[in-house]
């Protein structure tokens, strides 16, 4: 049986679908814009339980995965359309209030209009999100342009959102009287904030030769830009920014090690640069980031292999991220 990932190759091959293969597609707008959109289907049981999460929550979630697809390509959001199926039990009470309120609230934030949808019943709930944005001409940053030698750079920290899930397996949920460290990562795994500033910053310096967006994990993100662009990569265990709430969780750097390469939904940005430009990435910026941009790794000429590196031995990575089939 194919992967999900195997089949939409497939899918892109058969029917010779050029645009398939960025977190969006690129469209041509105008002379000096080229329009990005991406969707993404959060289903009940699979994407998310109702049990874990709050209606505001999966509303703010269901926007902010999307909005970090048009972050990865350095765009700017502009515009939503939002389709869900909603079950009769949630039909009757308050949910879809909430749900909506959640999702108002991050798309203000995020300078989005909704600009319409579709709503039907369903068993499950489920929600179709499609968001468009802007680029400037021929400059939308795609996962086919990694070279031999490039820095490989993520933002902020990772592991937490895998380290947030753990926790609601484990019983733990918001109503709980919780220690911060755990309040921290559940609230990375309910309520993400997609990089969207930093992407369209990053853009804007024009330095970045590929881009993705951490949601099915670091390696495994990784690999589809290796796979993309045809070459391989050197990971440095000790460089990868952890979350710090994560040595809470598990004493085991080998633990906190798995969590953040295949844990996903980070939704931080996983880019390259070349070496010689890494230290260009923060010197636009007007207030003190230290520690946004870290590098990881660099860019290697073997072919679809990820390394790891750790204690001064390399061993070949396997990625083990999140995958629907």
């Amino acid at each position: 049986m194919h992967s999900e990932f195997e089949f939409i190759q497939n899918i892109k091959n058969k029917y010779g679908l050029a645009r398939v293969g960025d977190d969006c597609a690129v469209l041509p707008k105008d002379d000096k814009t080229d329009m990005v959109v991406t969707t993404d289907m959060l289903v009940e049981d699979i994407d998310f339980r109702l049990d874990w999460t709050t209606p505001e929550f999966l509303g703010h979630k269901a926007l902010a995965v999307s909005l970090s697809d048009i972050a990865a390509m350095g765009a700017t959001p502009k515009w939503a359309m939002l389709s869900v199926g909603v079950p009769k039990a949630l039909w009757k009470d308050k949910f879809l209030d909430g749900f909506y309120s959640g999702y108002d609230s991050l798309a203000k934030k995020s300078h989005v209009e909704l600009a319409g949808g579709d709503i039907s019943q369903s068993d499950k709930f489920v929600v179709d999100s499609i968001i468009g944005g802007d680029v400037p001409k021929g400059k939308a940053i795609l996962r086919s342009a990694a070279e031999v030698g490039d820095a490989i750079v993520v933002t902020h920290r990772v592991g937490g959102s895998r380290g947030g899930l753990r926790l609601l397996e484990n019983g733990r949920r918001l109503s709980d009287s919780l220690e911060p460290w755990e309040e921290n990562l559940l609230l990375t795994h309910l309520q993400p904030w997609p990089q969207v500033g930093i992407g369209s910053y990053l853009q804007n310096l024009e330095i970045v030769r590929a881009m993705i967006d951490i949601s099915d994990g670091l390696a495994s993100d990784l690999s589809h830009i290796c796979e993309s662009s045809k070459v391989g990569a050197k990971l440095y265990a000790d460089k990868i920014p952890l979350d710090l709430s994560l040595p809470r969780l598990t004493e085991s750097f080998e633990d906190q090690m798995h969590l953040a390469l295949n844990g996903g939904e980070d939704f931080q940005l996983l880019f390259t640069v070349p070496a010689e430009k890494f230290s260009q990435l923060s010197a636009g910026l007007i207030e003190d980031e230290n520690g946004l941009f870290t590098v990881i790794g660099e860019i290697t000429a073997n072919i679809g292999i990820i390394e790891l590196v750790r204690d001064g031995k390399a061993e070949i990575l396997k990625p083990q991220g999140y995958r629907h089939f």
